[in-house]
């Protein structure tokens, strides 16, 4: 039952069976951690080492928190 299924969607999709659309690439969430370090003036600070602190990250996260909020 399920091939029969398959079978059907693949012979619905025709000619653009098996091409994808081209977009941007996606961002790793290290690459959305230094959007938002760059957003509050922190952009040349090593993310890891500041995590390491957890009274300035948590600081940090607050402030780009705040940026969110209307």
């Amino acid at each position: 039952m399920r091939r029969m299924r398959w079978v059907g969607h693949v012979t619905h999709m025709g000619e653009r069976r098996g091409k994808r659309p081209l977009v941007r690439p996606r961002h790793r969430w290290e690459d959305n951690i230094k959007m938002d370090l760059q957003e509050v003036g922190c952009g040349g600070m090593d993310w890891s080492e500041l995590a390491l602190d957890r009274d300035m990250w948590q600081a940090l996260v607050t402030m780009v928190m705040n940026l969110w909020v209307p």
